[in-house]
């Protein structure tokens, strides 16, 4: 339990700093599609914002016991055993979500896109971490 908890907080860590720097990133290079967020849907008191902040942690403890038990099953280089990881819960748990998030909501492809390939870069990124701390 001391491993999981160890790499999901390091790959917190490591995912909670290129997140803030992907979305300044992201506005500054890619602002249409930031318009796209005025919209009411997306709206906040500001009373959950740190929930928004916590989910880098959130997903990299989940993914971190989800390695700890499957890891077996992933082989090659670390490299390889990141990237495998990360497609395959892309494929597993992103996949269906951004279908019934774009089948459900009033956004856009383009913004259900960028959410499918920011999740994906996440997982191969804790992937890449979880192969090299915790083999």
């Amino acid at each position: 339990m001391k491993k999981i908890l160890t790499t999901g907080l390091i790959a917190g860590c490591i995912l909670f700093a290129i997140s803030y720097g992907g979305l300044y990133l992201g506005i500054r290079f890619f602002p249409r599609l930031f318009v796209e967020y005025n919209n009411p849907l997306f709206n906040s008191d500001g009373s959950r914002d740190i929930l928004f902040y916590m989910h880098a942690f959130i997903i990299s403890l989940a993914l971190s016991w989800f390695w700890d038990r499957f890891k077996v099953l992933f082989k090659g280089s670390f490299i390889m055993r990141g990237v495998e990881f990360g497609l395959v819960y892309s494929i597993i748990a992103l996949l269906p979500v951004m279908w019934i998030s774009f089948s459900s909501l009033d956004i856009t492809l383009v913004m259900v896109l960028s959410w499918f390939l920011y999740g994906l870069a996440q997982a191969i990124i804790a992937g890449l971490v979880f192969a090299k701390v915790n083999p």
